[in-house]
């Protein structure tokens, strides 16, 4: 590798999806409208969780949880785009870039471990009907939430001590509209091939495999379950309690197997910002439509709460 521009930066410089004056103006309209329609309804279903007290279950406690993740994950991956095109400061400091890839791995490695715990309530809910209450109580349910917000920021955390050990840059221009620790490990010209090798076995096995692994296995005697039903109304009705869930997983894992489990020296950072960019836009706006469009009890709570404003 050619060194000759090798620089010990304080700084990195954000490019954004693109340094086009036109299409930064239209990347700024969609991702802020994005933002907007996600942080609305995240709140909203968080805060009808909270003040409904038809929706205080077990599925909802974690849906209220999946809300929250979804609005820190938007807000740390968005923000730049907005802050930047509003002051014109593109630029971030390496400890704050640091930190805000910790930050969003770890929210990202909560979220896939909450939506795991939601589908042991679904298995439980579907599997065990009648012992439904007496498994998944409220102890349980803030058990299972703490360890899924605690394991997400430990795990996260020798990645990120292994990025404060990169010393020097070939540049500080990030080809990302954030921090993420793809573009920034292709920045470095520090031998980086054993972080990369812990993020692609260590950190994948743990972030992803494990609770993709406990997800699947859910899933697998909820459709054993749903295909022993007799009836084909009563195999619908049931596997409707449950495909808002498995649309978000499937949603979630898919963007990011195209975005993250490649080796690092394969991955096209003009692509992959796109993916990036439905990762942090798409995905959190999923769960307030997904879960308030198909979720009867979610419309029944929002009419609640109109007649009760109104």
């Amino acid at each position: 590798m050619d060194h000759g521009n090798v620089t010990t930066t304080t700084y990195f410089i954000i490019i954004g999806i693109s340094e086009k004056p036109l299409l930064q103006c239209l990347v700024f309209l969609l991702v802020l409208l994005i933002y907007l329609v996600t942080l609305g309804g995240n709140i909203t279903i968080f805060l009808l969780v909270c003040l409904d007290h038809h929706l205080h279950t077990p599925m909802y406690f974690f849906l209220a949880n999946l809300s929250l993740l979804d609005i820190s994950c938007s807000t740390i991956s968005l923000h730049k785009i907005l802050i930047s095109f509003i002051s014109g400061d593109n630029t971030v400091s390496v400890v704050e870039c640091l930190v805000q890839i910790y930050t969003f791995l770890s929210l990202t490695c909560d979220e896939l471990l909450v939506l795991a715990a939601m589908g042991y309530d679904r298995y439980v809910a579907i599997c065990n009907p009648l012992r439904y209450r007496l498994i998944i109580d409220f102890k349980l349910c803030i058990v299972l939430a703490s360890l899924c917000w605690v394991f997400g920021f430990l795990e996260s955390l020798p990645t990120f001590l292994g990025l404060f050990k990169l010393t020097c840059y070939d540049s500080n221009k990030v080809d990302h509209f954030f921090c993420d620790v793809v573009p920034v490990l292709k920045l470095s010209c520090n031998d980086t091939s054993f972080l990369q090798l812990y993020i692609l076995t260590v950190g994948v096995f743990f972030s992803v495999f494990t609770p993709f692994a406990l997800t699947f296995i859910s899933y697998i005697f909820i459709i054993s379950t749903i295909l022993s039903i007799r009836s084909s109304s009563g195999r619908r009705k049931t596997f409707y309690t449950c495909s808002s869930h498995l649309t978000v997983v499937l949603c979630l894992y898919a963007s990011l197997v195209f975005q993250y489990l490649r080796p690092t020296s394969s991955i096209n950072l003009g692509s992959n910002k796109y993916f990036s960019l439905f990762n942090a836009a798409a995905v959190p706006i999923l769960n307030p439509l997904i879960y308030s469009l198909k979720n009867k009890d979610v419309k029944a709570a929002i009419r609640r709460r109109m007649r009760f404003v109104v």
